[in-house]
This record gives structure tokens, sequence and C-alpha cells, in this order.
């Protein structure tokens, strides 16, 4: 069965779905261990791989490279892939969606944004006209052959958010994202527009949407659930604390308590799983390899 196809089976089973946003092999190979569905979170490539913020320096070649790498060291994990507005133009979104079908990712996230473009839970985002999406949206389906499709909507004005997830949930599109969405009562409203179309609910630390549970998103009737940021901002709070304490402690590294420290010897039989993971058994249901 094609990747794709098996996201869009665990989609489809009871539940909401949880795609873990992962920036980099490092942070990949940890996330592996407790999910078996990763979320290649442009927000945590931009800042991982450029030093730079989320609004539109991704470059599509490097995504494409970072997702073959991925794939090559999990191949058993889903991966749904944000691609921003599909890096501006139609011919160059479709060129994309084809190189990562090859590549081995499991689905895409296209957004409505139109440049400059923001993350979706910043102020000052701008969309593009529906009708321009909608074609861009439809080249892209036309171009994909079992890849999950996210039809995503950046609006932010009441009227216009329920008007855009109705449009995007009539299409061929899998699944349907209302990003930086500000409450429950907003789920629910936007859960009743799209009827029995699956709904994606993105949650971002210190982002606009409240904090769920993934049983509050079951219940509220939401299918998937990606979470862009956790490895990224639980890895800068980590390294801050531990340079802080080493600039305190005059450059001496602590020593290792009960094994709470991570050494070489942990790293390595980490990053040794990615060669095994290829000879290993499929992923348990719910947990990774």
């Amino acid at each position: 069965m094609s990747h794709g196809n098996t996201l869009r089976e665990a989609i489809a089973k009871p539940g909401t779905t949880p795609l873990i946003g992962v920036y980099d092999m490092y942070s990949a190979s940890v996330a592996a261990g407790h999910y078996d569905g990763m979320f290649v979170s442009g927000f945590g490539f931009a800042a991982s791989y450029y030093g730079l913020p989320d609004i539109g320096f991704i470059a599509w070649p490097d995504m494409m490279a970072f997702v073959q790498r991925l794939r090559g060291a999990f191949p058993r994990h889903h991966l749904l892939v944000d691609i921003d507005d599909g890096y501006v133009d139609p011919e160059v979104a479709c060129h994309v969606v084809e190189g990562l079908e090859r590549a081995g990712a499991s689905g895409v996230i296209l957004e409505d944004q139109k440049r400059p473009r923001r993350c979706g839970h910043a102020d000052g985002k701008l969309v593009l006209p529906l009708a321009e999406y909608l074609e861009k949206l439809d080249m892209v389906l036309a171009t994909r052959k079992d890849l999950v499709v996210v039809a995503r909507t950046d609006a932010t004005e009441e009227d216009d958010i329920l008007r855009r997830a109705e449009a995007l949930a009539a299409t061929d599109a899998d699944v349907i994202l209302v990003d930086g969405v500000r409450s429950v009562e907003w789920i629910q409203r936007i859960r009743k527009v799209v009827d029995g179309k699956p709904l994606l609910f993105n949650q971002i630390a210190g982002g606009k949407s409240p904090r769920l549970s993934l049983g509050e998103l079951t219940d509220l009737g939401v299918d998937v659930a990606i979470y862009s940021t956790p490895c990224l901002f639980a890895a800068h709070r980590a390294m801050d604390t531990a340079l802080a304490e080493l600039r305190l402690s005059d450059g001496r590294l602590p020593a290792a308590e009960d094994g709470q420290e991570i050494g070489v010897s942990e790293s390595t039989r980490l990053l040794a799983q990615n060669i095994a993971r290829h000879h290993a058994l499929p992923a348990r249901e719910g947990a990774g390899v």
C-alpha cells in the first residue's frame, strides 16, 4: 500500500490521528520512538535549516531533500509535509507534489496565503482570491496519485473563514485545515460547514488556538491533529538551560546521574535505530517503531 493510502486509512479510523512536528533528522529520531506520524513543519524547517522565521524563505529543493532523508530513515512512519503556498506558482506546486510523492511523502498541506506569507498563527496574514487558490488546488489534486492533500485556509474574517472552508470541502481534497482557529466554538462551526470531510487542527505553543487533548478533539469531530513545534521549542529551552549551566560551572560538563544525562552511548543507540528500522516490524498502533 502507498504511503498516502496508509495515512488515509489512519485518518479514517475512529479518534484523532496525531502527527508530531519535526525539524531535523535528530528530532525525527526522538519523535519516532513515541508516535508513528510526523509533520514536516515549515516553521521548524525554516528555523533549523536557515535560522530564519517562517515567512517564505524555504526553497522547495531543500524541503524535498529533507523529506527524502526522512523517508529513508523512517520507512513506515506517516510523513505529512507543509509546502506553504506551493512555492508561489501552481506549476511549481505540482512539480513539488510529484517529487514529494516519489520521495515517499504521505501527504502535503497547501495553503491559500499570498506573499509575503506568515506563520499561520501570526498577525498580518493575506489570502489569495478564492478562485485563484482553488485553481492551484485543483492542479495539485490532478497531479497527485495517492498522496493525501490537505487544503488549508488562513482566512481571518469570520464570514470568509466559513465561505472558504465550505468551498474547500467541496473539492477532492482529503482533509480541510482552517489555521489559527481561536475557540472550541469555531471548531464546531467549521466542523458543521465542512460536513463529513475530515478536519485537521493545528496546535502550536503560544499560538492563537486553544490547547486541547486528543480526546477533546475527537469529541469535537477533529480527525487529525498536527503539533507543529513541540520538538523545536523543547530543544530551544533545553539547549538554553544546558549552556547557561555550563557557563555557571566554568565549562565543566555535568556528571551523569541515574541515566538522566544524554551521552555518547544513548545518542548513538538512538541514531543506530534509523538503520535498523529498515528491517523492523511495522509500528505498533499509536506508537513509533
